[in-house]
């Protein structure tokens, strides 16, 4: 069985008997840093992308490339993330991970197809200051943001292209255009399309900024979107609408060359406490724009619809099965989620990750307290188990490698596929 094969088999069939996949979300620069010094040996490092591509592969790339005093010869920056598996890549100008990866003989990753789902031609970037403390610069998708070179955790937005109907109107004449559906793509295609007819690893679109909610709090910011949601209705109505049309066409040329697993949205929508967006609004202002996506996708053959968001989802998660999702994760334990309770109360959505990744530190007793509730869960099927969120540097090597060897000996015991 391929691992594109087995993917399709846990998260559409949810059948328990097949081994699930060997994935984690990822890893946070400062955890690789942490894990050199104490004991992983260091024989992939992970190198950084300095091509700009696209606002999915290549966002947040001059945090990354700037020069750091903070960081010695070979470090990384503490919010540079390594991609395991379960996030899909590429994505934010991360690195995919091997060196854990052949380390722990887990899966390859799921991929993206790199086309520009957000502006086309992309915003040029800008530097306003960079100082031996910090980077303030505007980004290919036309936001400004400012780097802290000392903490090295991921970028802050400062200011949004879109804020009122003329700055979007400006950005929809001028970067929206649908004629440009072929521009959109990389220089590559022909040649991504031979290895993606061959591929044995699961492929989709979207992913970080692609989503309903997800991209206007992208380029808006969260505050200006919740206002609009109540004074401007018709605005945000115009701009989701805008891009679910752009999108059905990005993804209608990509199907003419390739067959597509997924269709991935980004839709960080929920904090610990709950949803930062009641379910009416939900119904108002993205249902409709979900079910255009999956019902366009299953009609044309793609099978899984995915849902990133962090936080407390439970009162929400009715609301994505309403516009046609049927994969959710990463399921945050600290946030109230559980991936067992998830499953079994919506046996039509599949679910990845729900492993508490901060209770991994607390020793052998607490990680076989975890992997037991894990056990459960993928009797149950449809579930591929990792962190619930990127490994945290206060999680050290000794007590990972406990954790992912003892959860990869269940899944080996647990599949009989």
């Amino acid at each position: 069985m391929t691992l594109r094969e087995r993917y399709r088999r846990i998260l559409l069939d949810k059948d328990p008997n097949v081994r699930t996949i060997k994935w984690e979300f990822g890893y946070w620069g400062a955890t690789i840093n942490h894990w050199y010094e104490t004991g992983m040996p260091k024989q992939y490092p992970a190198l950084i992308e300095s091509k700009v591509t696209t606002p999915t592969s290549s966002l947040n790339l001059p945090c990354w490339l700037c020069n750091n005093k903070y960081l010695k010869p070979g470090q990384y920056a503490g919010g540079f993330t390594h991609v395991a598996g379960a996030l899909s890549w590429p994505t934010q100008g991360f690195s995919l991970d091997r060196e854990v990866k052949e380390y722990f003989k887990m899966d390859d990753t799921q991929q993206l197809v790199d086309v520009n789902f957000l502006f086309y031609p992309m915003f040029d970037v800008k530097i306003e200051e960079d100082t031996d403390d910090a980077l303030i610069y505007w980004d290919i998708d036309g936001v400004k943001k400012i780097f802290n070179k000392k903490t090295g955790v991921l970028p802050t937005p400062l200011d949004y292209p879109v804020y009122d109907w003329d700055s979007w109107n400006k950005i929809k004449a001028e970067r929206l255009n649908p004629l440009d559906i072929k521009k959109r793509f990389p220089e590559n295609w022909k040649e991504k399309i031979r290895e993606y007819r061959f591929r044995d690893y699961p492929l989709g679109v979207g992913g970080l900024p692609f989503g309903v909610f997800g991209t206007l709090a992208h380029i808006m910011g969260y505050e200006n979107l919740f206002c609009a949601y109540y004074e401007e209705p018709e605005l945000v109505h115009d701009i989701i609408s805008t891009f679910t049309d752009l999108w059905i066409e990005i993804i209608s040329e990509i199907l003419k060359d390739v067959e597509i697993d997924f269709i991935q949205f980004w839709e960080d929508i929920s904090g610990t406490y709950g949803p930062m967006v009641s379910p009416n609004t939900m119904r108002e202002f993205m249902v409709p724009y979900y079910k255009r996506i999956t019902d366009f996708g299953r009609a044309h053959g793609i099978p899984l619809f995915i849902v990133d968001t962090d936080g407390d989802c439970n009162q929400i998660i009715p609301v994505f099965l309403d516009g046609g999702i049927n994969v959710m994760y990463p399921f945050e334990v600290h946030a109230g989620m559980d991936v067992l309770k998830v499953r079994t109360q919506y046996p039509g959505l599949a679910c990845t990750g729900g492993i508490n990744k901060m209770a991994v530190l607390e020793g052998p007793e607490k990680i076989d307290e975890l992997l037991a509730h894990v056990r459960e869960t993928l009797k149950v099927g449809g579930y591929i188990p990792h962190g619930d969120h990127f490994i945290p540097p206060e999680v050290d090597f000794d007590s990972f490698c406990y954790y992912r060897n003892r959860l990869n000996e269940i899944i080996d015991e647990m599949g009989r596929e």
